[in-house]
C-alpha cells in the first residue's frame, strides 16, 4: 500500500510544494510525517484541498485528515516526509471550504490570483496604453 516515504529534508521546499500541488491536482491521498505545534511527530494520511499563502506570505496547506475526518491547516516546513498514493480522495471538504480551481499559467496571472484572493474588494488595475 505504501510507497517509500520520501524525506523532505533531502529536497528543496519548492520540490516539496511541487509534490503536494501535484497530489492536490490529481486528487491523490498523501501520507505525511510532520512535527505538530507541540513538537510531537505524527503520521497522517491527508487529502489536500488547497495550498495558499497568508496575508503575511506564509504558505499553508488545507487538507482533510482521514483519521479525524476534519479539515486541518498544515505548514509545509513541518512536513518531515511524504508519500503520494495512487488512491483517490474519499472525503468531501466541509461546506464553505473553497478549492483552488485555476492554475496560473504565467507569473502575472499568479500574482493576479493571489491579489484577488487576498483583496477581493480591490478594483482591477487598468494600465493606460
Amino acid at each position: 500500500m505504501f510507497n517509500t516515504m520520501k524525506r523532505t529534508a533531502r529536497q528543496t521546499s519548492t520540490r516539496t510544494l511541487t509534490d503536494l500541488i501535484r497530489a492536490m491536482d490529481g486528487k491523490r491521498a498523501v501520507t505525511i510525517t510532520y512535527i505538530d505545534s507541540d513538537g510531537e511527530e505524527s503520521v497522517r494520511t491527508i487529502e489536500i484541498h488547497d495550498i495558499r499563502t497568508t496575508s503575511k506570505g506564509r504558505i499553508i496547506v488545507r487538507a482533510m485528515c482521514r483519521m479525524r475526518g476534519e479539515m486541518r491547516t498544515l505548514h509545509p516546513e513541518q512536513i518531515v516526509s511524504d508519500t503520494i498514493h495512487r488512491m483517490r480522495f474519499v472525503l468531501d471538504a466541509p461546506t464553505g471550504e473553497t478549492r483552488f480551481t485555476h492554475a496560473a499559467q504565467t507569473e502575472a496571472e499568479l500574482i493576479s490570483l493571489e491579489m484577488d484572493r487576498d483583496y477581493p474588494d480591490l478594483k482591477p488595475l487598468v494600465l493606460a496604453a
